[in-house]
């Protein structure tokens, strides 16, 4: 991982698009500072697109994609996005899978309490009423941090399970399919961006922190950790292939100010 001074000048003038995870990558401690959500509105207003990549639940992303300074968000892990039209004041919303399947909503509460007796100090996260799609274990975020072995084990009953799990900075994510943050990704900027994805991948510059980044890390040229990615160490599938000298929140800020420079 390299600083972001050795990005290639064409490479950082050419960026059309910021995607950014938002857990400990735009919020800091758990809160977004001021100076991280004015970094979003400044690249919107430098007229570049700006699209959160997260694994928060679909109320959540309701609400970001009506009310924040974004083009667009992508949730749960790639199971949807949603975009607001702000002229026609509509919510438009692309699912991988349907919302309204009370079997899977069933079988995630009884993998969620099975994961509980397991796994000693977990708990269902707090934001998992607002979710359509996937279970999330908390292992840090309400919780005290739980050790690695402890998270390790949350992965394996989930997979164990015929999920796919993955670990964010503050989360055990457990679903059924393939898809991932990528995938909707290409999705989302197909159909409501008419952009090619894997033509313009070089566009667009991906900022996240933790292992459930990694196909994003893999994919764009211009992939970004902020300073806490280091954390992960080996746990860590693909590095980005720049990182900031700030941690959270003001590494993303250090970004925007990079990207905007001379522009």
């Amino acid at each position: 991982m390299l600083p972001l001074v050795y990005m290639p000048e064409q490479i950082r003038l050419g960026l059309r698009g910021v995607l950014t995870d938002i857990d400990d990558t735009l919020s800091t401690a758990g809160r977004i500072s001021g100076a991280a959500y004015t970094a979003l509105e400044r690249l919107q207003d430098a007229g570049l697109r700006v699209i959160p990549i997260t694994g928060r639940p679909a109320g959540w992303c309701d609400h970001i994609a009506r009310m924040w300074p974004v083009d667009a968000v992508v949730g749960e892990n790639g199971a949807f996005y949603m975009r607001y039209d702000h002229e026609r004041r509509k919510l438009a919303t692309r699912r991988v899978q349907s919302r309204e399947d009370p079997e899977l909503q069933s079988r995630l509460v009884s993998i969620a309490h099975s994961i509980l007796r397991e796994v000693p100090g977990a708990a269902i996260a707090s934001d998992q009423p607002y979710r359509t799609n996937d279970l999330a274990i908390d292992y840090c975020e309400d919780v005290a941090r739980l050790p690695t072995e402890a998270v390790d084990r949350i992965v394996a009953l989930m997979q164990a399970e015929g999920m796919t799990a993955k670990v964010s900075s503050i989360h055990v994510n457990g679903w059924f399919g393939q898809y991932d943050k990528l995938g909707m990704t290409r999705t989302l900027l197909a159909e409501c961006f008419a952009t090619d994805l894997d033509e313009r991948r070089d566009e667009f510059v991906f900022i996240g922190d933790s292992p459930n980044d990694a196909p994003m890390f893999a994919f764009f040229p211009a992939s970004v950790g902020v300073a806490n990615v280091r954390d992960y160490g080996e746990r860590l599938p693909k590095t980005p292939a720049y990182v900031t000298e700030a941690r959270s929140g003001s590494g993303f800020v250090e970004l925007v100010d990079f990207i905007l420079a001379g522009r």
